[in-house]
């Protein structure tokens, strides 16, 4: 992994200079992004639920080739699974955790091998504490004003009621940021923290539409969808105008069953088509 600097003042985001309390110095690993882009932090909770992992998964599937970088805290949960869809949508992603950039240090443990792949795909982990500073109770909500004070707005994917992510939508909020949480059930106690942002004025999102409109982003069309897909890629694409079994596909296609088995998995794995119910479809 890439060694830890100092990240240059001038580099940092015009926004995080804002902020009342900015940080006094910023350590940086990995390369910083630069300012042409939209700052989304994409908070909630670590004991998440499998809708809460879905629901992130989709909205930043659904942001693969838009100008955003996805932030988040490197932590268990919903913070892990944003920066894991983000890398395999192809968007850039910062971590920020509640340690310092050393990887004996680095918080949580467990994260070290998702830490190393943010940066080898060009994103980056930062941090205002010294590099050998162990996480403490205290560091998480102080990081947590960084991921507020540096976002344009901050999406709220679960959280209960008392929560740190809530510390992260309050900061926001206090900074003039804006936020965005995912309504959930009213018998559930990881949405009962985002259906009171909501009850209190932060913008439901309910789909993944509702959060490019937000951001002020367009829809891409399906030639912006595909533009960066293969030859045969597209030719399955093309086939796939209407849902098929695996085998009308196969046969459709004209690739041998070998090929086209592999060809398939490999557009399954980047997120392009999903078998359901015995048909394979374009992944909307």
């Amino acid at each position: 992994m890439d060694s830890i600097k100092v990240l240059n003042k001038k580099d940092w985001p015009k926004l995080l200079l804002e902020i009342n309390d900015p940080p006094k110095k910023l350590y940086i690993r990995g390369v910083w992004p630069g300012e042409d882009f939209l700052f989304l932090s994409v908070v909630g909770s670590r004991k998440y639920t499998n809708y809460g992992k879905t629901a992130c998964e989709a909205l930043i599937e659904n942001l693969r080739g838009q100008p955003v970088v996805i932030v988040s805290g490197l932590a268990l949960g919903i913070d892990s699974i944003a920066h894991k869809k983000a890398l395999e949508v192809g968007l850039t992603t910062i971590a920020i955790p509640g340690s310092g950039l050393d990887e004996k240090v680095l918080y949580p443990s467990t994260h070290k091998n998702l830490a190393r792949q943010i940066v080898e795909k060009g994103g980056c982990l930062i941090s205002e504490f010294e590099p050998d500073f162990k996480a403490t109770a205290y560091s998480f909500p102080q990081r947590n004003r960084i991921m507020a004070g540096l976002s344009s707005a901050v999406l709220v994917i679960e959280a209960e009621k008392k929560s740190g992510t809530l510390i992260t939508a309050r900061l926001a909020l206090d900074y003039n940021r804006d936020v965005f949480a995912v309504p959930g059930s009213i018998f559930s106690s990881s949405s009962e923290g985002t259906n009171m942002l909501i009850k209190n004025g932060a913008c439901a999102i309910t789909c993944p539409a509702d959060l490019l409109e937000v951001l002020g982003l367009k829809e891409p069309t399906p030639e912006d969808k595909f533009a960066d897909c293969s030859e045969d890629e597209k030719k399955i694409i093309e086939i796939l105008k209407n849902p098929m079994t695996r085998d009308e596909l196969i046969r459709e296609s004209g690739f041998s069953s070998q090929d086209a088995q592999v060809l398939l998995s490999v557009m399954e794995i980047k997120g392009i088509i999903c078998e359901t119910m015995g048909e394979i479809r374009i992944k909307s």
